[in-house]
């Protein structure tokens, strides 16, 4: 698939071509020919000789490398790595000044891909996203100038203080990876992959995400306080120069499309399908909530299991895996009734709740594992799962 250069200069016309149009005429710049081999023609993750161990160890790098800036939240670093091999997005949701921005940096600078920061502010526009159409007046022609969404990491910083018609401009890009403007559909660079932080609700000068939007997170993650003994660690690591600085690309963005798609051949057995498929289904007759997960929810986290499953080392998802994160992943888009919040019931009490009643599969009714893929995935020595 054919990208748009990040490196492009905004003075003038892009150096390697504007993004692929879909639906028009070509772009007169010339096109950035560079081409990947389609996801068919990927062997899986069983016919691959050592594609486990070269996912294991990447991911292992990657989590290494966020977490010597990041410390005592190895849980959360585990998260968003789970989150960008299984093709999501990420929300960061906490009070200020715990890491929320900082976690993004790292994830992004981590990898050796393009990366676009956006402060998300009252007065944001929505082509300051997207991007705008300008007319040339030397050519008689409109041409498109790419917003900050065209990279391949997008960090949208305290999003919700955005208007609702700002956050809106993500729709399309979160979804389908690609932006309509003018009529014409231009594709977004892969890996692909947004995390956006917020600042709780309550907060002054801040503005709820709609449903909508929510929903196109995969997963939602609060960093929360550090310990004591991690809080003291941070001040002699940042208490000089910032190891964020210092942070060097620990993995290629065309290694992190190879992971991507061997994650994509992981094995879910019908019975853990059909556990999820449950655990959604419960939350749109609960009785605290007045909206429930979406069938989108049901995708997001049968692919985020299938990550964390192949970031173990295995082939093939285990209950433990949808379990572990299915609070992470439905709580962000359930809202409780009003008689639920007089109650002090959130929505993560009530995903463990229905975590607790839904009955888990039994393993000898129907084995985990593929009959063709018996095995773990191959690990090079020394290395582990995350």
């Amino acid at each position: 698939m054919t990208t748009y250069d990040q490196r492009a200069s905004h003075g003038g016309p892009p150096t390697h071509g504007v993004p692929p149009m879909r639906g028009g005429p070509p772009a007169r710049a010339k096109p950035n020919l560079e081409e990947r081999p389609s996801v068919g023609e990927r062997p899986s993750v069983a016919e691959e000789p050592g594609a486990g161990g070269e996912l294991t160890t990447t991911g292992e790098r990657v989590h290494r490398s966020v977490e010597g800036v990041i410390e005592g939240k190895p849980e959360v670093v585990r998260l968003s790595l789970t989150v960008l091999l299984a093709e999501g997005h990420l929300l960061i949701e906490d009070v200020p000044g715990v890491g929320k921005t900082m976690l993004a940096k790292a994830l992004a600078r981590s990898i050796d891909c393009s990366v676009r920061r956006i402060q998300f502010t009252p007065d944001l526009l929505p082509s300051d996203i997207t991007g705008v159409s300008v007319y040339d007046q030397q050519r008689q022609e409109f041409e498109f100038k790419p917003g900050a969404i065209f990279a391949q990491i997008v960090i949208g910083d305290e999003i919700n203080r955005a208007s609702p018609k700002t956050q809106s401009a993500l729709l399309e890009s979160m979804e389908e990876r690609q932006v309509t403007m003018d009529g014409q559909t231009y594709e977004l660079p892969s890996p692909f992959m947004v995390v956006a932080t917020q600042n709780p609700v309550e907060m002054e000068g801040t503005y709820p995400l709609p449903e909508a939007q929510r929903d196109r997170f995969m997963a939602r993650v609060s960093i929360g306080y550090p310990s004591p003994a991690a809080e003291l660690q941070m001040l002699d690591v940042h208490g000089g120069p910032s190891p964020l600085d210092e942070l060097q690309p620990v993995a290629h963005a065309d290694e992190i499309v190879k992971l991507i798609d061997a994650v994509r051949t992981v094995h879910v057995a019908e019975a853990v399908r059909r556990y999820a498929v449950d655990l959604v289904a419960a939350t749109r007759s609960h009785p605290d909530l007045r909206l429930g997960a979406s069938p989108r929810a049901t995708l997001h986290l049968v692919r985020a299991a299938k990550a964390a499953a192949a970031l173990a080392g295995r082939e093939y998802v285990l209950p433990d895996d949808v379990q572990s994160l299915a609070v992470a992943v439905l709580a962000h888009r359930l809202l409780p009734t009003a008689q639920a919040q007089l109650n002090r019931r959130t929505a993560e009490q009530i995903v463990l709740e229905i975590l607790r009643r839904t009955p888990v599969p039994d393993p000898s009714a129907q084995p985990w594992r593929q009959h063709s893929h018996n095995r773990r995935l191959q690990q090079p020595p020394g290395a582990r799962g995350l």
